[in-house]
Formats: structure tokens, sequence, C-alpha cells
């Protein structure tokens, strides 16, 4: 490292002000800063000095995301393979994740070069540093879209998080909703049928035995959704093992809850992730679940509670979205309300609303939202209990 970091400070005087490269000064300090711990220091005031700066909290974010991602990368193969009848010549664990490395690399590249570059363009103009948040949102926007998106929708999805659900708000820190969030809800709306939730695309066999770019296979969730309308409970074909292990058909890092739960331990154990939110969510999802088991009406209404914390990105959500450190709650007792209320209405939106299978997304964004609000009225009832508090021991 320390050849490194010689090699940095012999080029590091072209890029300061009144050097050759001067006007890069933002890009360099944002590389530099990448590789190195910044030597700038506080001179004045309170502060918390720390070697974790944000970046090095960012990445600690990205490697709890690696469990979910290299699961999702077997199981776009492991999908692939099933589909096309191969899976017994090709079972292999490396021949599946080798198959989805490639499927999936091309995202993951899309991702962070259009976003990195939309932040390296504004912290130029505007000649401040560079944002280091999109290290996390470049990771979460592959992992939440079904692997058959095209390459054009992602970069567009991508840009407009970045440059309306993040830079005009000041850039990191100061959006109101999840940036990678926004990058699905774009794509959603925008070109419904790539991510409505209904199906989510295979690579296999078309009519006839014809090879074609893949075909849809319907998500737990879809099935779910519409046999219940029957009045009977179809997962196609799928256990609960299945969708706790995650070998089943859905986006790419939100199938597997064990990934996740290993990905959840890693944020806890670092402490960048609240517990509150986490659990609460869950409490959340499965109060809402036993209140449609207790009022019953149909298949979906009676089925078992825990069901949903397994299916969809309700897991994944949980762990990866509403933890958020910027666009959730920043008060403790307004992140046990935000992730309660999370939790429910993603159940409430599944069960309610057949046409929306999946409903994480929506209640994620919807408490982003209503997050200020919950934290001004739990100030609020501090401070009013504190006055009377006070008026009593003055009395």
């Amino acid at each position: 490292m320390e050849k490194l970091r010689n090699i940095v400070d012999k080029f590091k005087p072209q890029f300061e002000k009144g050097g050759r490269f001067g006007w890069l000064h933002s890009t360099f300090d944002g590389f530099e800063t990448f590789l190195f711990v910044p030597k700038t220091v506080t001179t004045s005031g309170a502060h918390v000095r720390d070697v974790n700066d944000t970046k090095r909290v960012m990445i600690m974010v990205v490697l709890a995301l690696l469990p979910a991602l290299l699961f999702g990368m077997y199981n776009v193969g492991l999908q692939h393979f099933r589909a096309i009848g191969e899976l017994a010549q090709t079972e292999s664990v490396l021949g599946c994740w080798w198959y989805g490395f490639w499927r999936v690399l091309p995202l993951i590249l899309v991702s962070y070069i259009v976003g990195l570059g939309i932040e390296f363009i504004f912290a130029q103009v505007r000649g401040h540093e560079i944002n280091e948040g999109y290290l996390v949102s470049g990771m979460l926007i592959p992992l939440i879209m079904p692997i058959d998106v095209p390459l054009w929708m992602v970069a567009v999805a991508v840009a407009f998080a970045v440059i309306i659900g993040k830079e005009v708000f000041g850039g990191t820190g100061m959006n109101i909703f999840n940036p990678a969030l926004l990058a699905r809800a774009f794509v959603f709306f925008a070109y419904t049928p790539f991510i409505s939730g209904e199906t989510v695309w295979v690579r296999g066999l078309g009519k006839g035995g014809a090879y074609v770019d893949g075909f849809s296979g319907a998500t737990p969730l879809t099935t779910l959704s519409e046999s219940a309308s029957s009045g009977t409970l179809d997962f196609g074909g799928y256990s609960l093992c299945d969708m706790i292990v995650g070998t089943i058909p859905g986006s790419i890092g939100e199938t597997s809850v064990i990934a996740i739960a290993l990905g959840a331990v890693i944020l806890l154990w670092s402490g960048v992730a609240s517990w509150r939110i986490m659990l609460s969510v869950v409490v959340g999802g499965l109060a809402m679940g036993l209140l449609f088991n207790a009022i019953g009406g149909n298949a979906y209404m009676e089925m078992p509670a825990y069901y949903h914390l397994v299916m969809g990105g309700f897991a994944f959500g949980a762990v990866f979205m509403a933890t958020d450190p910027v666009t959730a709650s920043q008060t403790n007792k307004g992140k046990f309300i935000c992730g309660f209320l999370i939790g429910v209405i993603a159940v409430l939106i599944r069960v309610v609303n057949p046409g929306y299978p999946e409903g994480m997304m929506l209640s994620i964004l919807f408490m982003n939202a209503l997050a200020p609000l919950v934290d001004h009225y739990v100030v609020a009832a501090n401070v009013k209990r504190r006055n009377k508090r006070m008026k009593t021991v003055k009395a």
C-alpha cells in the first residue's frame, strides 16, 4: 500500500488547484479517498473522529450484498438449465453460477458506469467531492431487477434515479426517496411488462424447440395471487423450503432468504443498519398477515402469515431498502413506527390488490415520504413531555 500511496502522492499536485489537471480535482479526490482514508481533519467544534468514513460504510453494505449477488448469479443459471431441460447434464453449482455471472455482469457494469458517470459530472460542475452513496445504489439496482430487463432500460432508470432522485435534492444525504427503488419504480411505471412482478424471464427454448432469448415463468407470488381467487393456494410448484433457499424465479438478488439473512448479520454486526427497522418490518408484515388470517374471506387471506416474509422482495426490502440511513426515520421510535407500517402496507397491497403481486417497493417509497413527518411528531411529543416535566419540577 505504501508504493501505491507514493504513486498517488506523485500525481496529486497535478490535480490540485493551479495544477495542469486542476479542473479534475473532484475526480482525483474521489479515487484517492476510495483507496485511502482522507488526511483532512477537523480543527474546531465537536466532531466524532473515526476511520469509518462514508465510503467505508458504503463498502460494508456492498460486502453485505455479496451473498445475495453470488446466489442470484447461481439462481439465474439454475433457472436457465431447468428451463431447457439440461440441468441433469449441467447440474454443477459452478456451471450454473458461471452462466449467471455472464448474464448479471452487464447489468452491474451499466448501473455503475451510468450512475458514477453522472455523479462525477455533477461533482465536477459543482466543484464538490465525489458522492460515495452510489457505491451501494449501483449494486442494489441490478439486484432488484429481473434478468431480462434491457440494458438501455437500466441505463435510463439509473439516470432518472440519480438525477431526479438524488442530484436535484443536493446529492448523497439529501434525497427523500431511496434511489435504487426509484429506478425500479421508473421501470415499473414506464415499462410495466418488464417488471410487473407477474412473470420473470428465464432463458430457454421457444416453440418447436427453436432457441430464443427466453420465456417468462410465473413467480410464486403471481401463481398464489391467481389461484387464491379460485379458493386454492398454488405456489407454482415451489415449496416453502425452495422460497427460503431461493431456487425460484424472481429478481436477481431477492429470492434467497438465507443469503439476505447473511447480509443482515453483516450489517448488524458492523452497526451500519438499524435492527429496529428490520425487526419492525417483520413484525408489521406478520401482524397484517395474522389480521387477514383472522378476517378470512379467501385463500390468500387465510395463508399462513409467515409466507409473506419469504416471498417476493419482502426480506430484501426489510434488510437493504428500509434500513437506508438517508431515507429512513432518524429517531428510534420513528424507526419502529415506519418499519412496522412498511411491513403492514406491503402485505396489504399484496392481498388487497391482485393486479400487483408485489408490494414492498411501494410501501417503502410511501414511508420514505412520511418518515420526516413521523420524526417531527416523535420529536414534538418528546418536547411536550419534557416541558410537562419542567412545569412539574417548578411547581
